[in-house]
């Protein structure tokens, strides 16, 4: 799976746990609280959602790497390389 779609499916997961956000509207720079008003249980059904599709596990540590569409494509990446 390439970067881009890697970003791809997490804004498609993205908007399937916050039904609130239009794919569209996510820029690959927008971090998830800041900007997107996700809270830490919205951040843990995404990685739950992430898991179940891609089947790689992200522990609570990693949190972090997943704050930015564009930080989490590389982050993804990276664990399924």
């Amino acid at each position: 799976m390439t970067r881009d779609e890697l970003q791809s499916l997490f804004i498609e997961e993205l908007t399937r746990i916050a039904p609130d956000l239009e794919a569209g509207s996510v820029g690959a720079e927008d971090h998830l609280q800041d900007d997107l008003d996700l809270d830490s249980m919205d951040i843990v059904g995404l990685v739950a959602s992430l898991h179940k599709r891609l089947g790689v596990e992200i522990p609570e540590a990693d949190y972090r790497e997943l704050e930015t569409p564009s930080k989490a494509a590389d982050y993804l990446a990276r664990r399924l390389a």
